[in-house]
């Protein structure tokens, strides 16, 4: 009896996890889980590798790409094409920023050359520049005129995003006193 007692136990058991699993495969896709939701904070796998000092939401946007260390050519590049006042002077804009690692990643005579050309360089730069603020939500699937002139993209989920369908959001939702920044593996080439 104490035999029958434990199988019949058991199988309620199995019985019991079994149901809702099989179930939940029977459920159609509208009611399949929705992606994941878009972060709230500073999100993305590259953000342990940015040291900066501890809050970098009072300063101005070049400010507080240079309290990061890997965005040092960055500021570099603004304040060779003279572009840190004019980006300091925007309110609520969105920077898709450069890292080291994308710079590093640019053929050597096509960065010395884009460095030499001032115009060319701050073409490039501010097609990194949207004149509003992005928020993670928004980087699913948007499409947006950068200050340049041409317009850039984003599609993603959760804290997987891209920018231009190359370029990955390594770091993202870093906050600035009139900037939102995004800091990318790739340096944006806007449209010829």
């Amino acid at each position: 009896m104490r035999f029958a007692a434990g199988r019949t136990a058991k199988a309620a058991a199995v019985t019991a996890i079994a149901l809702p699993f099989s179930l939940s495969c029977l459920t159609t896709p509208s009611h399949a889980q929705s992606p994941a939701p878009s972060p709230s904070g500073t999100f993305g796998a590259g953000c342990s590798a940015l040291a900066k000092k501890a809050n970098t939401a009072k300063d101005k946007a070049m400010e507080a790409a240079a309290a990061y260390p890997q965005l040092s050519q960055l500021v570099s590049a603004a304040v060779r094409a003279n572009l840190v006042g004019t980006l300091d002077g925007k309110s609520h804009i969105t920077i898709f920023a450069p890292n080291a690692q994308a710079f590093q990643n640019v053929n050597g005579s096509q960065l010395t050359s884009l460095l030499a050309n001032r115009g060319e360089l701050k073409k490039v730069l501010t097609y990194h520049v949207v004149d509003q603020q992005i928020t993670p939500n928004d980087l699913a699937k948007g499409t947006f005129t950068t200050v340049e002139g041409s317009k850039l993209t984003t599609s993603g989920s959760g804290t997987d995003f891209k920018v231009n369908g190359t370029a990955k959001i390594v770091c993202g939702n870093i906050k600035a006193a009139n900037a939102t920044i995004y800091v990318v593996d790739s340096v944006l080439k806007p449209p010829s």
